[in-house]
């Protein structure tokens, strides 16, 4: 029996007498009385950055105990959960290096302190199923260029691509960066994201905004990025373009060609991308103004979302709603209107913005950070993404308390994201009793399922109902519902959600009557 006969077979059998109470199949023709037909499922992609790079966000330092590196990492993915964020980015490759094991580049120093020594673990494959058992996607960030970083303070390992291919690597500044002129370079960067995407089933590939490097200056003269080698190669074999448009292009065939790669590697992996926040000068509304991307990185991302070459843009809006010349409003409006091919816009959020307790004031308030969400959903963005978790974990200014108190009191599920010719899960089985505990529910979903979708009717016995939402992790199908104090569970409606946020047909559960 075909995957799609099956699942037809189980909705036409959906209707079971399951621990001696009715589940009833969901009905679509309005039989049902509106007070017993649940609310649309809520949507909203809710991610957060995890950066590595200098043990931003984790490990808090490198060196420490595999033991603390994994309880660590359990605390940040429980914060998130009870957050109810649903996506993570975590940094998987801050400067050509890896966080797991890999043939192609060595281990990252922020796990040890020394680049190429194994931690003894694979970071990316618990954080991974952690995410995943969660009911969170975990997205791979890359990358794409940079070979070392300033806060980088280990030798580089001798299968590092400095060492390795140091004609492909410049210093710049303090740094190190993988030429983007270079074929053999972008070579090397689509065969590390290839094996990533091929070992790991990851949720997504991300890059920040790192192309071509942040301009370093020598007293008032930007510093050129030493790319000669391969520009003279160009001309030399006739090319015409001018040096700026001939980077852009460079940039633009690795973009193309990542997402590309990710579709026929991992068909159910999205590609995403972190720009820096502020347009082109030329496509700019009235008042905006600051650094561009398009001069100086050579991002033309504008020209990204005109071809379709991602499936989401977080621009990174790092400005309060009333900054002058960089208005939040004013920027994601910006990329919400360059968007013919109707990609996923939303935008990342300065969190980390808030410092800690005892660290200097912010100069915004975590007011400024729920406004922002409020603003995205005004403007239908339908997502966003904060930098960084550990912001959030620590709650640093009270910001943790205050989403979840308000934009975030309700779970939500992202967005849907199939990829063509992909069905949704079968409807979940769902079981029931309820005693003096609370109401016991079991859902069992097929092997594609990662979490249930779960409204309950809450209702008071002298009258008034209301609706309440649950996402339970397919990993723990098991959870005891407590009701709000003086109410009681009449029925339940349960859908299964798989990796795609893509939720089933809904199976019911009705309490038994009295008598």
């Amino acid at each position: 029996m075909t995957d799609l006969l099956r699942r037809r077979a189980m909705q036409a059998a959906s209707a079971l007498v399951l621990g001696g109470c009715t589940a009833l199949p969901l009905p679509d023709d309005g039989a049902t009385a509106a007070a017993e037909t649940p609310p649309d499922l809520p949507r909203e992609w809710r991610a957060a950055w995890v950066a590595t790079v200098g043990n931003i966000d984790w490990p808090r330092r490198p060196g420490l105990p595999v033991a603390e590196q994994r309880a660590e990492m359990r605390r940040l993915l429980d914060a998130a959960r009870a957050l109810n964020l649903n996506a993570l980015l975590l940094q998987v490759r801050p400067s050509a290096d890896a966080l797991y094991p890999s043939a192609l580049e060595p281990w990252t120093e922020y796990l040890t302190g020394t680049q190429g020594q194994d931690p003894g673990w694979d970071p990316l494959a618990e954080w991974v199923d952690g995410a995943h058992a969660r009911g969170m996607e975990l997205h791979a960030w890359v990358n794409p260029y940079r070979a070392r970083a300033s806060v980088a303070r280990s030798a580089a390992a001798p299968t590092h691509l400095s060492m390795r291919r140091p004609d492909l690597v410049r210093a710049y500044g303090d740094q190190q960066w993988i030429d983007p002129g270079e074929d053999a370079a972008a070579e090397h960067t689509l065969a590390v994201c290839a094996d990533l995407l091929r070992r790991y089933e990851v949720d997504g590939l991300h890059i920040d905004d790192y192309f071509y490097p942040y301009p370093v200056r020598d007293g008032e003269r930007a510093l050129d990025f030493p790319d000669q080698s391969p520009w003279q190669r160009y001309q030399s074999g006739g090319g015409t373009l001018g040096r700026a448009d001939w980077r852009r292009q460079r940039v633009n065939r690795l973009v193309a060609a990542l997402q590309a790669q990710a579709l026929a590697v991992r068909p159910a992996a999205r590609f995403s991308i972190s720009p820096f926040g502020i347009g082109r000068p030329d496509l700019r509304a009235p008042g905006v103004r600051g650094f561009s991307q398009y001069d100086a990185l050579y991002a033309d991302v504008e020209h990204w979302l005109a071809q379709g070459w991602c499936d989401m843009l977080l621009p990174q809006l790092y400005w309060p709603i009333a900054s002058d010349g960089q208005a939040f409003p004013a920027l994601l409006d910006h990329w919400l209107s360059h968007n013919p091919k109707g990609r996923a816009i939303w935008p990342g959020l300065f969190t980390s913005r808030l410092p800690a307790e005892g660290e200097p004031p912010p100069g915004w308030s975590a007011a400024e950070i729920a406004a922002q969400v409020a603003l995205t959903r005004a403007r239908g963005a339908g997502g966003h993404a904060h930098f960084s978790l550990r912001a959030l974990a620590g709650n640093h200014r009270g910001v943790a308390r205050l989403l979840r108190d308000g934009a975030y009191a309700e779970a939500a599920l992202p967005p849907p994201a199939p990829r063509p010719g992909t069905l949704p899960p079968a409807p979940p089985v769902l079981q029931g009793h309820a005693d003096a505990t609370g109401l016991h529910l079991l859902c069992a979903g097929d092997a594609g399922t990662r979490q249930f979708a779960v409204w309950l009717l809450e209702t008071a016995p002298g009258g008034g109902a209301r609706w309440r939402f649950h996402l339970q992790p397919a990993s723990t199908p098991a959870f005891t519902w407590v009701p709000s104090p003086g109410m009681q569970v009449q029925h339940v409606w349960a859908q299964a959600v798989d990796a795609a946020a893509q939720a089933s047909a809904a199976t019911g559960w009705a309490a038994p009557e009295a008598g």
